[in-house]
């Protein structure tokens, strides 16, 4: 497994690279897709050198990526074991320019995800963690000249300083404020920072946030290989019912309300509860 995960960071290296490539261009090549959502000469470069990448490997393990080709649930959900990738996670940040787009690869075994790296190919940033043999989880980053500075994930609340929460950049709107709102009559101190993309996830792995509430649609493959990070750092991902998030148990591909949980040994299950009677009073 630990071969297995320095093969996959190869991997989104090398898709990290065929993105900036289309990145320093004038022209993203920019299509909306059926549902709306855009589509650039980067996702589809990196789709095609990680699902090259992951056949390599080994060519038996499925791979579903968010521009496959439409795969019937039919087909998947008899799958055990099988690579779920976002090429490009965060398309509107990258046509925006502001850095915060990723490289996410996952494998899932039997519905979770236990393999996860998130690459941010502006700032050379790799997250990984694995969950089949022990707990591994890292960051790395471009360092001195010593080259790659390692360190290991934690994933911590210490009640007496403040509660730190990231919520996405373009997604939140009334239900985020209940949420807020509920966490500031818990906490003493509730500082709120946002941020695009799986980063969102990252960032509860390597304790720089507590929690992260996303109360608005998302996708399997926009979460998965973040997950297999934050829990393998020790955190958690539930949904509104605190039962974790699992993949590949339905036709479509879209995940319920869930949250990101640094430290699962806090006791949330009643300021969860409180959040979502607030929410739902308000949906």
């Amino acid at each position: 497994m630990k071969e297995l995960l320095e093969d996959v960071i190869g991997i989104a290296r090398r898709a990290g690279a065929g993105i900036l490539e289309v990145y320093e261009l004038d022209d993203f090549g920019v299509e909306t897709k059926a549902d709306n959502s855009p589509l650039t000469k980067a996702d589809l470069a990196a789709h095609k050198i990680i699902v090259s990448g992951l056949q390599a490997l080994n060519p038996s393990v499925p791979i579903l990526s968010e521009e496959s080709d439409d795969i019937p649930y039919v087909e998947r959900r008899e799958w055990q074991r099988y690579f779920l990738i976002d090429p490009l996670d965060g398309t509107k940040e990258f046509i925006n320019r502001n850095g915060e787009f990723t490289v996410n690869i996952a494998l899932i075994d039997k519905g979770i995800p236990v393999l996860g790296v998130v690459y941010v190919p502006v700032k050379d940033v790799i997250y990984a963690g694995q969950q089949l043999e022990g707990r591994t989880a890292f960051v790395e980053r471009a360092g001195s000249r010593s080259g790659i500075v390692t360190r290991n994930l934690a994933a911590h609340l210490d009640s007496d300083e403040a509660l730190t929460v990231v919520a996405s950049r373009r997604h939140g709107g009334a239900a985020l404020e209940k949420c807020l709102a509920v966490l500031q009559k818990r906490f003493p101190r509730v500082e709120s920072t946002n941020m695009g993309s799986s980063l969102k996830l990252c960032l509860v792995a390597e304790g720089k946030a507590d929690l992260y509430p996303r109360l608005a649609p998302t996708s399997e493959w926009d979460t998965a290989a973040a997950q297999a990070i934050v829990e393998a750092a020790g955190g958690t991902v539930v949904d509104t019912n605190l039962k974790p998030l699992q993949y590949n148990g339905k036709e479509n591909i879209l995940n319920p309300f869930f949250y990101v949980i640094g430290d699962r040994s806090f006791a949330w299950n009643d300021v969860l509860k409180d959040v979502l009677k607030e929410v739902e009073v308000s949906e």
